[in-house]
């Protein structure tokens, strides 16, 4: 692959932007990991799912802010960079990094796990290395692909969801032939809509927080756009119906037509469960299909995300040089290599450590994306002044500025505190800690000895450069 600089390109299509921002929210978390939630909280998992919901509806507001101001393929860590230093936009680049990075063997030995039930003869570690290798190839060629990749994963995605929303409406309403569930009774039916009590919803709140990260890619992705701030602006102002339709809709359905406290859940996961009440044919062949696009979709923005954020930092001074360099299609090749490089690390560590030792591995990713939330926060509280002094265009703003901003950022904090009385968060919670702690110290260091030279933490760049450090779409 011929080397053309340092410059990506704006291959992605303002299709695949919006359908990256319509579907990044829906994870393989929602279809099967929420099943999990709903045995602990009962039918008060729905406030569960919206607080979080609300926390990052703002937090997108905020990122969305800063984005559509100066799109850059940075994104959250270039803005850390400019508002709070050099250090602070390093540790949270390099944090997020690994975060999607280790999310890579999550992903890939869930797909495997799918299709070694479909075809056993292929050993489960090789379907998860040959998943990955083929969306690292489909990286390689252009980002294009990955839009288009991308983009028919999230229409298969959302056609699961709306069809789902649609069959469960209908047997909710007792209007679907042969359903053998209807109304709303498992709401309250089984110890009431808040059965273990409030506790139980916040830890809930902790588990799905999680569900919902991947919201932020967009503000990644548009930078590669013919249109960033535009794409960025109509992302932010539609995540709160995303959120409530995927969500906070479904999970009502399935929380109305299968009793919380019922066995089968936790195991089968919740849209199966859901589609087995209301008496759907080979409703788990259904569910393996759209998990496995939802688990490829996931994995392939993985490496997408991941590359565009480490090559951001080298734009930056902050990763090796290597990892800027671009093919002749605008791919910074090296940095999705590098990623996948480790993401490979991962997936075979998944199958050759003892189990401890991975899940102590995956442990240091948990608390990740509070960390992120809390930096866009201090970010956009810092950074706004600036935008407003220099008078540049803001087509997206923050709601009740300072107001909002200061709310989510005493929230976090008093969530990563609860975090630490909880015990089955507390390893994630104490490896995140650990891993925080190495990274910033690296990036205190390691920007102090760059000296005073770099401006890329002196003040707003507002020539919409973005993440081609001078080099414009």
């Amino acid at each position: 692959m011929a080397e053309s600089g340092n410059a990506l390109s704006a291959g992605l299509k303002n299709r695949h932007v919006t359908m990256i921002s319509i579907a990044g929210v829906i994870g393989a978390g929602l279809f099967v990991a929420s099943s999990k939630a709903i045995a602990s909280a009962g039918p008060a998992v729905l406030i569960a799912y919206a607080l979080a919901g609300l926390l990052v509806v703002l937090v997108m507001r905020m990122l969305g802010e800063m984005a559509a101001a100066n799109p850059d393929s940075g994104s959250f860590s270039t803005y850390a960079d400019r508002a709070i230093g050099p250090w602070a936009g390093f540790s949270i680049g390099w944090l997020y990094w690994w975060f999607w990075v280790i999310v890579i063997p999550f992903e890939a030995t869930a797909a495997a796990a799918i299709l070694n039930s479909w075809i056993p003869s292929v050993d489960q570690w090789v379907w998860a290395l040959a998943v990955t290798l083929i969306l690292t190839v489909t990286n390689l060629f252009s980002v294009a692909n990955y839009g288009e990749f991308e983009f028919w994963f999230a229409l298969l995605k959302v056609g699961a969801i709306v069809g789902f929303i649609a069959l469960g409406a209908l047997a909710v309403l007792g209007l679907l032939p042969g359903s053998g569930t209807s109304g709303l009774e498992n709401l309250v039916a089984h110890g009431g809509f808040m059965p273990n009590g409030f506790g139980v919803v916040i830890v809930a709140v902790l588990t799905t927080i999680f569900s919902f990260m991947g919201t932020e890619i967009v503000t990644i992705a548009a930078a590669e756009s013919p249109k960033p701030a535009d794409q960025i602006g109509k992302a932010t102002r539609s995540v709160i119906w995303r959120i409530s339709v995927f969500y906070i809709a479904s999970i009502l359905l399935v929380v109305a037509l299968v009793p919380w406290n019922d066995p089968n859940l936790p195991t089968i996961g919740s849209y199966q469960a859901a589609l087995e009440a209301i008496g759907i044919p080979n409703a788990k062949a259904i569910v393996d299909v759209v998990v496995l696009v939802a688990v490829a979709s996931c994995l392939n923005s993985a490496l997408y995300t991941a590359s565009r954020m480490i090559y951001s930092l080298g734009r930056r001074g902050q990763a090796p040089a290597a990892v800027m360099r671009t093919t002749a299609q605008g791919v910074p090749a090296v940095a999705v290599l590098a990623s996948t490089a480790v993401g490979f690390l991962t997936v075979v560590a998944n199958y050759l450590v003892p189990e401890k030792v991975f899940e102590t591995l995956v442990a240091t990713a948990g608390a990740i994306a509070l960390i992120v939330y809390l930096v866009i926060a201090v970010s956009q509280l810092r950074l706004r002044r600036k935008l407003e002094r220099s008078g540049a265009d803001m087509p997206v703003r923050m709601w009740a500025y300072p107001w909002l901003t200061w709310a989510v950022i005493i929230l976090i904090p008093a969530m990563l505190i609860y975090m630490a009385t909880v015990e089955s968060k507390q390893l994630d919670l104490a490896m995140t800690a650990i891993l925080t702690v190495v990274v910033v110290v690296v990036g205190i260091v390691t920007t102090r000895r760059r000296g005073s030279g770099d401006s890329s933490g002196a003040d707003v760049d507002l020539d919409h450069t973005g993440a081609h450090g001078g080099d414009r779409v």
